[in-house]
């Protein structure tokens, strides 16, 4: 349905696609400006910074495309509307996730999709079948791993009811730290980013293995590998959190 409203102003859809695309480029710019004025970054080359940019603003973009409206549950807490989608007969989190769907968003997907085939071409790697297959998985891991950080978020606003803000410090705010190297933040930071919110496996730890380059906090070389995995028990978690968020619903009693 929202498709189809969208597509109905397909001039004005056009618009907005290419001006969520320009804006979303911005970041990119602020790299380039940055590596203006020095040649490496925490000791990583621009290829190698595009590179870690390109995973995960297409990751976080496909989680945004299908989960991006989560935010908006703490509105529906307060005026009640939840109540709308209990009695519909299809999952609450499936119609939370559809609602107000922005085919917009798939301007983040494609500019981020650019930079990573320009850093691909661009980075010096010794390609292996391993590390080839690597790419994909990080990009569908991240995604999974972003999605699960959503459905949190919005689980948490069953408590609390007004913390859209918070749950997009995590996700919007996720997605921009990791387009940094992890030798920027102090190792306390990186500590929590991959032990308490494993963020730093979208593509800071995996990313190190296909660079050749040092593990975040020493880890050991077969964590590059435990994307998936975790992945699967950030979404394990995220589902329980979701389903005890939503037996706590009480409705507005109105």
């Amino acid at each position: 349905m929202w498709i189809r409203s969208t597509m109905a102003y397909r001039a004005s859809f056009a618009l907005t696609l290419a001006g969520n695309l320009l804006v979303t480029g911005l970041d990119v710019v602020t790299i380039l400006l940055m590596f203006s004025q020095v040649d490496t970054l925490g000791g990583w080359s621009l290829p190698e910074v595009a590179l870690l940019y390109g995973l995960s603003a297409t990751a976080f973009g496909t989680a945004d495309l299908v989960l991006g409206s989560m935010d908006a549950l703490g509105a529906r807490i307060r005026d009640g509307s939840v109540d709308t989608l209990l009695v519909r007969p299809a999952p609450v989190l499936a119609q939370v996730g559809a609602d107000r769907f922005a085919p917009r968003r798939l301007g983040r997907i494609t500019q981020g999709a650019l930079v990573l085939g320009y850093a691909l071409a661009a980075v010096h790697v010794d390609w292996t079948v391993g590390k080839v297959l690597l790419v994909p998985v990080m990009l569908v891991s991240g995604a999974a791993i972003f999605c699960a950080v959503f459905v949190a978020g919005a689980a948490f606003q069953f408590l609390v009811q007004d913390a859209a803000e918070v749950q997009n410090a995590f996700t919007y705010g996720g997605t921009t730290l990791l387009q940094y190297p992890p030798s920027v933040f102090g190792k306390d930071f990186v500590r929590g980013v991959t032990f308490m919110l494993p963020l730093a496996f979208v593509n800071w730890v995996p990313a190190s293995r296909l660079l050749g380059r040092p593990y975040p906090l020493g880890l050991p070389g077969w964590t590059a590998f435990a994307s998936p995995l975790v992945a699967v028990a950030c979404c394990a978690l995220a589902g329980l959190a979701w389903r005890a968020g939503l037996r706590s619903y009480r409705s507005t009693g109105s």
